[in-house]
């Protein structure tokens, strides 16, 4: 049977909210979304009956947190198909994720290297390995978009050489909700001896992830993507690959022996867990990830594609609107008004009750790119319905009139 987002709304306190007398239709999933009330309660729980660090204490609510925050690692790694719980690490976001391995691989890299990312990357994706090229004198080079708004895979197999060292790319584009077959990007970038990096925060909520048949170096998430709270996220890497690299930051639990002279490093994963983690919040994202497999990400997913299916459709019609990305895309739908900006549409849908977001969302080369600042972007999760889908079209098309 299709997935019905009526039976898991009472489970979202805040989706009873109204904004400016309307109900509040949130629809700016891809940015943030909203938590279950069994997330927020285990947040709570956490809190009230177990907190405590982890690790090093003997003491009974010590030993509880620890085996609450590992046993989060298992399930974690359990709904990834990661080989190894070891190698599931803490992180607060994709950011940090991100920023970890271009720190980390910073000795790997020379000035004879190549970093490759691609034209759909948000900031995140971008920065890092900016700042890792700068350290290393590594040329930094941009796989690029096709007017649909899908990668070029001709000109990324003509930029892979024997220079490759990184491959840093997007399983879904934040901004244009463009999905890319990353299987085919992974498999040529290990023909010719690159690492591949993953980012995995559009994608972690709308399709199961297996890292194990994916075959990517790294990937990571946030856990405020995927009905968890902010501030928690993972970074999946292999075993084989993070032996092989350094730690980062310095500090407690990285470490088996410290003297003034010299420190010898933990084992996996603890010896990229520099400090006391957001314990609760790795708790609190493996609850989200049982939720949401609980519930059937798959049968979520087509319900997800149908929301954005039916809303394009309907708008189709709005004269001068543009669509942004691929005519199948995930997660989230992109687009402008010829004459309107869209900072204007946004402000005008949100007095209606309708929350989209509006801007580059992090994404400025790909809007320049596109010849445009920003758009706006309605995005989706497991508990909008058709009814707010048809709200959404309306207030644009209300919107449009007012603004035309």
């Amino acid at each position: 049977m299709p997935f019905d987002p009526h039976s898991i709304r009472d489970q979202f306190p805040i989706l009873a909210s109204e904004v400016n007398g309307q109900p509040l239709v949130y629809l700016d999933n891809a940015a943030t979304v909203q938590k279950p009330r069994v997330v927020l309660e285990t947040s709570l729980a956490y809190y009230e009956e177990t907190n405590a660090n982890i690790h090093r204490g003997t003491h009974y609510l010590s030993q509880k947190a620890t085996a609450a925050h590992e046993a989060a690692r298992d399930r974690i790694a359990h709904h990834l198909n990661a080989a190894s719980p070891d190698e599931i690490i803490f992180t607060s976001g994709t950011t940090d994720g991100i920023n970890l391995v271009a720190n980390i691989l910073t000795g790997s890299i020379s000035a004879e290297d190549e970093i490759l990312i691609s034209a759909l990357e948000h900031h995140s994706n971008i920065v890092p390995w900016q700042m890792l090229a700068q350290r290393t004198g590594a040329t930094l080079r941009v796989i690029p978009v096709l007017e649909d708004g899908t990668l070029d895979f001709g000109a990324f197999q003509d930029l892979l050489s024997p220079k490759t060292k990184l491959l840093a790319i997007t399983q879904v584009s934040n901004a244009f909700g463009t999905p890319v077959p990353v299987k085919d990007y992974i498999s040529a970038a290990h023909a010719v001896g690159s690492l591949v990096l993953v980012d995995a925060a559009q994608s972690v909520a709308h399709k199961v992830i297996d890292v194990q048949d994916l075959d990517a170096d790294f990937l990571v998430f946030s856990g405020h993507k995927i009905y968890a709270p902010t501030g928690i996220g993972i970074l999946y890497g292999k075993t084989s690959s993070l032996e092989k690299l350094p730690p980062w930051r310095g500090g407690g639990e990285m470490i088996k022996e410290v003297t003034y002279e010299s420190s010898t490093y933990n084992e996996l994963p603890f010896r990229y867990e520099a400090g006391t983690p957001n314990i609760e919040g790795g708790i609190a994202l493996a609850k989200a990830m049982d939720w949401l497999s609980d519930l059937g990400l798959p049968s979520v997913a087509a319900h997800e594609q149908l929301l954005i299916e039916t809303a394009a459709a309907s708008l189709a019609d709005v004269e001068g609107l543009r669509f942004y990305g691929p005519s199948h895309r995930q997660g989230s739908l992109s687009f402008n008004i010829a004459g309107i900006h869209h900072y204007d549409l946004g402000t005008l849908i949100d007095q209606m009750g309708v929350a989209v977001r509006t801007g580059h969302h992090c994404c400025q080369p790909l809007m320049n790119r596109f010849g445009t600042t920003g758009t706006v972007r309605a995005s989706f999760a497991a508990y909008n319905t058709m009814e707010e889908v048809e709200k959404l079209v309306n207030a644009v098309k209300k919107a449009a009139m007012m603004l035309a």
